[in-house]
């Protein structure tokens, strides 16, 4: 088998089949490193097809919870599919279970995925990077493409699927996802997600320990 699969071999790939970067690098060892082959392999496995899924109505699922250890972190997110079968299946909701406590595990996740984040903080988001002190000399074309660059972390930074999976560094919460297509055969798509932290946005009053206890004993602080 190859044992050096080059990057961008592995990106053609993914970009042929809109499969996971890892799957693709898996499929081309696979079969070393022929990309006829590596197409045939992951369309065997039932990966190749999980983006051509993403276009069908996806309405069912589930909403699921994942309550941090002492109650001080809580989520809820919806995560769809097509039918109320797979809905029911383990895979699933497993699947609903892990992305719940993805999202526990990533306080700075606003948003599902890049695409749902407001052009309005994209462009403040660019406002601020071209001000940026350390870009002051620097020409114009060179500067777009740092600030671009920075936009473009820092937007991946906020979203959901781009993050890599808590459980496998090695893949990203989208790649999990389309794992579970893969294997259930239905569109799965993230739909919201809200999450809790216990007093968040509550000012906590400040008091004066000597004061209350003269309060409570009549005397003077």
């Amino acid at each position: 088998m190859a044992q050096n699969i080059s990057a961008k071999v592995v990106k053609e790939l993914r970009d042929k089949t809109g499969a996971g970067m890892m799957d693709c690098k898996k499929a081309l060892k696979e079969t070393d490193g022929d990309m006829t082959k590596a197409v045939e392999w992951l369309r065997q496995k039932g990966i190749a097809s999980a983006d051509k899924k993403s276009g069908r109505s996806a309405t069912e699922g589930l909403v699921g919870s994942y309550i941090h250890t002492g109650g001080r972190v809580g989520v809820l997110v919806e995560v769809n599919c097509e039918t109320d079968f797979v809905a029911r299946r383990e895979e699933f909701q497993e699947l609903v279970r892990n992305v719940a406590m993805q999202i526990a595990a990533c306080p700075n996740v606003e948003y599902v995925s890049v695409a749902d984040i407001p052009q309005e903080m994209v462009a403040k988001e660019k406002e601020i990077e071209m001000n940026r002190d350390d870009l002051g000399n620097k020409p114009d074309n060179i500067k777009e493409k740092i600030v671009q660059g920075r936009i473009d972390k820092r937007l991946k930074e906020l979203s959901l699927i781009d993050q890599p999976y808590i459980r496998d560094q090695n893949i990203s919460v989208e790649e999990l996802i389309k794992q579970t297509v893969a294997k259930l055969g239905e569109n799965i798509q993230v739909r919201r997600f809200a999450r809790f932290v216990l007093g968040e946005g509550l000012e906590k009053e400040e008091s004066n320990f000597a004061e209350e206890v003269a309060a409570q004993t009549g005397g003077k602080a």
